[in-house]
């Protein structure tokens, strides 16, 4: 075989396509054992690519073991055995009103903008860091301190909150940071305060660790702190900035209530400041840690507001939990890669990070502008927004007297991906359906055509 041709769409990689389809010929028997395949160049003229797109393809294929190459001679398909494979071609014809695999429009939450992402500038960090000796060894296990050290200025810059380098504690994930915190809190602390609804990954976390859970309702007015006084916890996880899922913010009056019960309880308080950066209609409020450091866990990461990836967290612990958790995790190997705590650090000491937060803050406040402004067009008095004044998603109030599963099933019908919230409730189930869409990665024109397939899937 010397010459094929197939076509290629822009929607995924290219070299990956090719070794798709080519696995599938081979799998499937069209291209039969000892076949030799076009040559890179001929692949590539083809296909209208380039080699090294080509050349990716084979090279995964042979690593694979579907094909081989043998010197100067060209690549050949090797031996498979079809039984494996037959099962692959026998598909059931579905029927017309089943889901869509594949979706025009993903209102996926947690997600970034990438045409906006600095890779430039993160890209030319990353290959100085890499010239660094330091990047070659296995790294602090609370975290590099360089990182620690830019972390601090920023806090203290943007969320008030003053503390030493060295309370700060860099880690993965923000649940990973939980279980960890567990370990440590679980001997004076049996059971702790939960917001319901709210982040179901900290749910987890606690759980593992066998703590009992209370709950406190929050809904689109806030939290009902009146019911604190009647539990029996002394330790409660918040996300104050932008409550998640719904998505308010916490008055500084609450704030202040929160601060008086947990010295009152001689508790502690977890602030995860999620999603902070990205408030839209004033600057972002201060940190519950700027208030009072002794009776608030500080947790924040860069996921969100950079890149999922990255995988970087961190958190700032009070002088008595910091030594103890210092203590139980000091032979342990940092979870977090040593290569993107270099890089962050030197990111944020070029004033990158400050520029990307500035930047990004108004780029996603046209996003959500434009998909509040489509809700309201099309489903005008049939929904109810929520959390549109920060954050990178909304959740709807759907009042259709349909179920969350339905409204799910109907948009992936017409392509439309949306997502459920009823996963981060407890206790405190809503009667009505709520979806949560998010608009980070999308288009104003992705966004435009998502709600108008919504309303056609939906109606109202």
């Amino acid at each position: 075989m010397k010459n094929i041709i197939f076509a290629l769409d822009d929607h995924s990689s290219k070299y990956k396509q090719i070794y798709e389809r080519f696995k599938l010929f081979i799998e499937h028997g069209d291209l039969p054992e000892n076949e030799q395949l076009p040559s890179i160049r001929q692949l590539a003229d083809s296909l209208q690519v380039s080699r090294n797109t080509t050349l990716m393809a084979y090279d995964q294929l042979v690593a694979e073991g579907y094909i081989r190459g043998e010197g100067r001679k060209g690549y050949f398909v090797n031996e498979l055995e079809p039984r494996l494979f037959q099962e692959e071609v026998i598909s059931i014809p579905s029927k017309q009103t089943d889901p869509v695999t594949s979706f025009f429009v993903d209102f996926k939450a947690g997600a970034v903008d990438q045409t906006n992402f600095p890779l430039k500038a993160w890209r030319r960090i990353t290959n100085s860091v890499l010239t660094l000796q330091e990047s070659f060894l296995y790294g602090d296990p609370f975290g590099e301190m360089c990182l620690r050290n830019q972390i601090a200025v920023y806090l203290l810059q943007s969320r008030g909150v003053k503390t030493d380098s060295n309370a700060i504690i860099i880690g993965s994930s923000t649940q990973q940071m939980l279980i960890n915190l567990g370990q440590i809190l679980k001997d004076d602390f049996s059971s702790v305060i939960l917001e319901d609804p709210g982040y179901d990954g900290a749910k987890e976390a606690f759980l593992f660790h066998r703590f009992t859970l209370e709950t406190l309702p929050v809904d689109e007015t806030g939290a009902e702190f009146s019911q604190l006084e009647n539990m029996m916890s002394r330790l409660i996880y918040v996300t104050p900035s932008h409550q998640s899922p719904i998505g308010i913010s916490m008055s500084i009056q609450q704030r202040q209530k929160l601060i008086q019960w947990a010295t009152k309880r001689k508790g502690y308080i977890i602030e995860d400041d999620y999603d902070s950066e990205f408030r839209y209609t004033q600057q972002p409020f201060p940190a519950l840690a700027s208030i009072d450091s002794t009776r608030v866990i500080y947790l924040g990461n860069f996921s969100k507001s950079f890149l999922p990836g990255i995988r970087l967290s961190y958190m700032v612990l009070p002088r008595l939990v910091l030594n103890r958790y210092k203590n139980q995790f000091l032979h342990f190997e940092s979870t977090s890669s040593l290569l993107s705590q270099l890089t962050m650090a030197k990111f944020m000491e070029e004033g990158e990070w400050n520029r990307h937060i500035k930047r990004m803050r108004l780029v996603y406040k046209r996003k959500m502008q434009c998909l509040v402004s489509e809700l309201k067009k099309h489903f005008k008095q049939s929904i109810s927004i929520i959390g549109e004044q920060s954050g990178l998603y909304v959740i709807v109030k759907v009042h259709l007297n349909r179920s969350e599963e339905w409204l799910i099933e109907r948009a992936s019908i017409y392509g439309i991906k949306v997502y459920p919230t009823s996963i981060y409730f407890i206790k405190n189930r809503p009667a009505e359906a709520i979806i949560k869409l998010g608009f980070s990665n999308l288009t104003c024109g992705e966004i435009q055509k998502g709600v108008k397939l919504l309303k056609e899937a939906w109606g109202g």
